[in-house]
């Protein structure tokens, strides 16, 4: 149904019988739109109406012969309009003569020479789905600078009681407002969830609008992502009310087959539901994402449903579309090329025989690559695949029971770690051959993706530190939080952001982000290791574990978008993307995996 129309489609009913047109006035279809009229006005009274602004004065033109002017002009919008609706001002207008709403229905037909549409202006909606867009596409790397400016804007226009579509709308939305909330929260800016208790009932549910008739999918979505993904310790208990009432309500539409939404027409809205449900954010890698919103993005076929069927061109067009299946098809080629040079290295150094396969290592790239895809960070790619591929290699060794192999590799690694980088040929008679092509692996990683002496130096003293907990931990522990360190630390290394590193070294904010990634990954790491019965049910230390997993992210994510700037954002985002990826395989099944890589790495984007 449109938007208002059990309001104004009654009174135009009534016109029609005052001028005598036959109309079957009784039909139950009609008769029922009656219904839903008396429904709302129930929900909000008249005199309500006159008292506080609700979403009936987006309807006034529906209302002959109910409305107080006098008290209605005290919620005037300061632009002229009644709730920004062209309609209803022009019934105020005809009603009253009143020389602002002529003032703001004369802007808006010369804005739109000679039209109105049934909303303007909704600058805060179109900024932060804008946003959200870009993002999902993954384009926003292309435009960093026109989003500060919007959530900039959106900023300078929040209110602890909400937002709605407009900075001078009285009547805030959930929809806007949890968008507007994540989206602040995440560059940084301090947004209290008391917001979201604007929106919460006292029967637990929450609410688009006050009074309202039903409710919206999209909407209570983007609640979930909100409280999902902008979560933090120490918020009030709202933001878990919120997420627990979004996932289950969606849970049951999706399993009614009911995603129909009151806002939009979208044919990819029951897959991007699907997918979000499935994943959430702290498992949530960017690139799979993207690839699979650009399935479900519609363009410019995507209908809004306001007083008509409308479309909003400035974040659902198909040049938007366009550009992101170009980006993400140039980004599948790179892909492919760094695969193929991967593979010959893994070749070239016989890593087959320490235990590494073509599968295992297009998993270590898929990882590294759904992480930081970007065309100009491919040395962040591959030193991330290659440090997983020799990480896994070693440790595929010291599980080995050959004593010799072990105290073999053992001393050659010592040495190539100890060294001041000189080239293995001066060292190579000393090891056995089963030793050179991991050593000569780790040597090639060390020199030619940290070059400089003090680089390559602190690439070795992560190497070290990494071996040393491997090799004094028990074979059934997790060794998970020191190879996530290790990952960060060689990432930072080979962006070039290494003299920033060192002095990152220094400060209790970076102690934390270390903290806090090696004891996710290292509790996700346990799970793996088996936390589960056999009979395929949650045994209470795994979901005791997973609690602190989630509260644990919560404090990353404080730390990577709330904290000071004394730590590049780069820097902080590189241990949110590793922790990531570590959840994201606890999280999938090997099949799914393997699905994820065909579709980003080697499927066509149609």
């Amino acid at each position: 149904m449109m938007v208002g129309f059990e309001m104004t489609f009654p009174t135009l009913l009534e016109m029609a019988k005052d001028i005598g047109l036959d109309i079957p006035y009784d039909e139950p279809v009609l008769q029922d739109i009656y219904a839903k009229r008396e429904l709302k006005l129930a929900k909000i009274p008249i005199d309500v109406l006159h008292s506080v602004p609700t979403t009936l004065l987006f309807s006034l033109e529906g209302m002959p012969g109910l409305l107080d002017w006098d008290k209605l002009f005290k919620l005037q919008a300061p632009d002229g309009s009644f709730l920004a609706s062209p309609a209803a001002t022009a019934y105020a207008l005809m009603q009253t003569g009143n020389k602002k709403c002529l003032e703001y229905l004369t802007d808006v037909v010369d804005k739109f020479e000679g039209g109105a549409p049934f909303i303007y202006p909704l600058e805060l909606f179109e900024r932060l789905w804008v946003v959200d867009r870009l993002e999902r596409l993954g384009l926003s790397s292309y435009f960093r600078s026109e989003i500060d400016s919007y959530l900039d804007y959106v900023y300078r226009h929040w209110s602890d009681e909400g937002i709605g579509f407009t900075w001078g709308c009285s009547v805030p939305d959930l929809d806007d407002t949890i968008m507007g909330f994540r989206f602040l929260r995440q560059r940084g800016y301090h947004i209290s969830t008391e917001v979201f208790k604007c929106f919460e009932t006292k029967d637990g549910e929450f609410i688009v609008y006050p009074g309202q008739s039903n409710q919206s999918v999209t909407a209570i979505y983007n609640l979930y992502r909100a409280a999902d993904q902008a979560a933090l310790p120490g918020d009030d208990s709202v933001i878990e009310r919120a997420k627990a009432y979004s996932y289950a309500f969606l849970k049951e539409r999706q399993a009614a087959g009911d995603l129909n939404d009151k806002w939009i027409i979208s044919s990819g809205l029951p897959s991007e539901l699907a997918y979000g449900l499935e994943f959430p954010w702290k498992a949530n890698l960017p690139r799979v994402q993207t690839r699979m919103y650009l399935e479900q993005y519609g363009g410019s076929e995507n209908v809004w449903i306001g007083k008509n069927l409308y479309r909003m061109h400035l974040f659902n067009n198909d040049l938007l579309l366009k550009l992101a299946k170009v980006d993400f098809s140039n980004f599948q080629r790179q892909c492919q090329f760094e695969w193929q040079g991967l593979k010959r290295w893994c070749e070239k150094n016989n890593l087959e025989m320490y235990g590494v396969t073509p599968q295992s290592a297009m998993r270590a790239y898929f990882l590294a690559a759904a992480n930081i895809f970007e065309p100009h960070r491919a040395a962040e790619r591959l030193g991330w695949a290659r440090t997983v591929v020799i990480a896994q290699a070693i440790s595929s060794c010291f599980q080995s029971s050959n004593a010799y192999v072990t105290e073999s590799m053992l001393e050659g690694l010592n040495s190539e770690l100890t060294s001041d980088g000189d080239n293995l040929a001066r060292r190579g008679e000393k090891y056995s051959t089963v030793d050179n092509g991991l050593l000569n692996a780790l040597h090639e990683l060390i020199n030619l993706f940290a070059p400089g002496e003090e680089a390559s130096n602190d690439l070795r003293e992560a190497w070290n530190t990494w071996l040393t907990e491997l090799t004094t931990n028990d074979v059934h522990e997790s060794c998970e939080g020191s190879t996530a360190l290790l990952l960060v630390r060689t990432v930072e290394i080979c962006s070039g952001r290494h003299c920033s590193a060192n002095q990152n070294l220094k400060l209790s904010e970076y102690s934390q982000l270390e903290k806090l990634t090696s004891s996710i990954c290292s509790k996700v790491g346990s799970r793996t290791l088996s936390q589960v019965n056999q009979n395929g049910t949650t045994t209470e230390s795994t979901e005791n574990l997973e609690q602190q997993v989630d509260q644990e992210m919560k404090e990353l994510v404080q730390c990577v978008y709330q904290s000071c700037d004394a730590i590049s954002r780069a820097t902080k985002q590189t241990f949110f993307n590793v922790t990531r990826s570590f959840c994201y395989v606890t999280h999938s099944s090997p099949e799914t995996i393997d699905s994820h890589i065909s579709k980003v790495i080697f499927e066509d984007v149609i």
